[in-house]
């Protein structure tokens, strides 16, 4: 294996001499053609080579067409990291339909929500994951779905495929396996479907960490410029393999992990949910290179006291995102871990996914203190920026003006992989998507040397007597204490000051710090309207996230809105 990043960038660099728009599928093909005998994906129950996976998504693609699919169609997908995710995946892409990868943590009324605003012809489900149990909620959700008479709930949705993973089926329901044998017995009945590599190949609906999820409409070719751009900042090597639990559905793992790792003939190792123990194996047994996580998983991995016991000398590298890392995070992870690789990233669905990255030999440093700054993208960037994904400004949050260099304001961008919009949402997509600039409602400023600083979220500034405050301030203070390892902070109501600050607090492993000394370092540090009037302590997996570990403010802002209300929570005390 080469060792050099630069070497190794120049490498990928040479099979990439030019930019080659593809479908999704046509890239499974392409890459299928070059790495058949390599394994794609790798679970503790089984592997699947390129060229094994491309011809199951192709019989799959031909099921499809047989049960109706057309071009343009919506096809949902309800899956956790399994094997199958994949040809599924690839599968939807072939037949030029659009695929709708939905969170499988979904309950009833959320998946009603997305399946009806989504408008899906076909839900291909798993029968059941973490407790969950899909064909009882489209019972509540569509009654008659699995009938022949049909349900009239949901009018357009005509076909329902199930995935066993838990060992249950539904008599009468269509299987996957099924779904296969009917591609079989029509073979190539999706041969002859050209897709447009610009059109419309994902809706991926986002996470909510401020509400309501939106469908974020994104493009085959997209997609695949921003898994090279990682690959290519990262320095994948060939046959560079990635162990992640985040989600397929989702930006992180579906284009961090999978895209990325098929650009060097890699693969991706998954597992269905996150454990610490789980990864270890997972890094020992597979010769993982590579593992995708949020802070909040790395200090659940660094936390094991049996790290020592497992073979990690396959493992070179991590990518952090979500949320920032402090660098005693960073330290140990290279020392117990033995990562010489640690890069932290930042982006959104709208922009196409992360468009900035650190590079693999930045300081811990530059790795805790901003978010990157533009991947190189090289022939799949932007030619007048010397070939990055994609440009970042900073605008004026109450005019939209455009901001000098160095300025803090809202972060914005432009690129070749912005979204084409949000599904059927014409006034929010007016809101996020102005003149090729995607808004992103985040705080932050463009460093002179490129790196991008966030400074807080515009929507989570709150006013306390009439001053505003920035959090971030506050969490990034309090974060540098050896005792914290997480805070947030965030205004909650107050019937004098309209509102006041409350920082959430989680203690670092083995940490006893106190509300007072909380109190103390903010008062130290901080004009005194800054000063937050309650400190609410809680364990890390009490906070509220996304399935890719974004802490939901509004939510914690509703449950600490709660608390303090109750009679034995009152001025700053704290709540344990």
């Amino acid at each position: 294996m080469v060792n050099s990043i630069t070497q190794r960038r120049e490498a990928l660099e040479r099979q990439f001499p030019e930019w080659t728009p593809r479908s999704l599928g046509d890239w499974l093909d392409h890459q299928a053609g070059r790495f058949g005998d390599r394994p794609l994906v790798i679970t503790d129950e089984q592997t699947a080579t390129y060229g094994e996976v491309a011809n199951w998504s192709r019989r799959l693609a031909d099921g499809l067409v047989a049960l109706g699919v057309k071009p343009g169609d919506h096809v949902g997908i309800v899956m956790a990291n399994y094997t199958e995710f994949i040809p599924v995946k690839f599968a939807v892409a072939h037949t030029g339909a659009v695929a709708i990868p939905l969170n499988f943590l979904y309950k009833a009324e959320e998946l009603a929500y997305v399946l009806e605003q989504s408008r899906c012809t076909v839900l291909i489900t798993m029968t059941g994951h973490a407790g969950l149990d899909y064909p009882s909620m489209l019972d509540s959700i569509a009654p008659g779905w699995d009938t022949l008479e049909g349900q009239t709930a949901l009018p357009l949705l005509r076909h329902v495929v199930q995935v066993s993973v838990d060992g249950r089926t539904r008599a009468g329901v269509l299987t996957l396996d099924d779904l296969d044998e009917l591609g079989g017995t029509n073979a190539g009945v999706s041969a002859s479907i050209v897709v447009d590599p610009n059109s419309v190949g994902d809706i991926l609906y986002t996470s909510g960490t401020t509400g309501s999820p939106k469908g974020v409409q994104v493009t085959h070719d997209a997609v695949q410029r921003t898994g090279y751009a990682s690959a290519l900042t990262r320095a994948f090597d060939d046959g560079w393999r990635v162990l992640f639990s985040l989600p397929c559905y989702h930006m992180f793992g579906y284009v961090e992990g999978l895209l990325a790792a098929m650009t060097v003939g890699g693969a991706v190792i998954l597992q269905p949910k996150f454990d610490p123990a789980d990864y270890l194996a997972g890094i020992e047994r597979h010769r993982a290179n590579d593992i995708l996580c949020v802070p909040t998983m790395t200090v659940g991995i660094l936390e094991r006291s049996d790290i020592a016991d497992y073979d990690l000398s396959s493992l070179r590298a991590l990518l952090s995102g979500a949320a920032p890392g402090p660098v005693w995070l960073w330290e140990k992870a290279a020392k117990l871990l033995g990562i010489t690789e640690i890069v932290t990233g930042y982006g959104m669905t709208e922009c196409g996914g992360a468009m900035t990255l650190t590079r693999p030999d930045d300081s811990f440093e530059l790795t805790s203190t901003t978010v990157g700054k533009p991947k190189l993208a090289g022939v799949a960037g932007v030619a007048d920026h010397d070939g990055a994904l994609c440009e970042y400004r900073t605008v004026d949050p109450v005019t939209g003006e455009f901001l000098p260099a160095g300025e803090v304001g809202e972060l914005v961008s432009a690129g070749p992989t912005v979204m084409h919009g949000f599904w059927d949402k014409p006034a929010e997509t007016a809101t996020g998507l102005r003149d090729g600039w995607v808004y992103s409602g985040d705080l932050g400023l463009v460093r002179e040397d490129g790196y991008v600083q966030i400074t807080g979220r515009s929507k989570e500034l709150y006013k306390s007597g009439g001053e505003l405050v920035m959090p971030k301030e506050i969490e990034e203070l309090l974060t540098a204490h050896s005792g914290i390892s997480q805070a947030y902070a965030i205004g909650v109501p107050d019937d004098r000051w309209g509102e006041v600050g409350c920082v959430c607090v989680v203690r670092a492993p083995d940490s006893t710090v106190t509300e007072d000394e909380v109190l103390q370092l903010c008062r130290k540090h901080l004009a005194r309207f800054k000063v937050p009037k309650h400190v609410w302590f809680l364990e890390s997996a009490e906070l509220p996230t996304t399935p890719t570990g974004k802490i939901q403010k509004f939510r914690l802002v509703t449950e600490a809105t709660k608390l303090i209300r109750q009679p034995e929570f009152s001025g700053s005390e704290q709540k344990q």
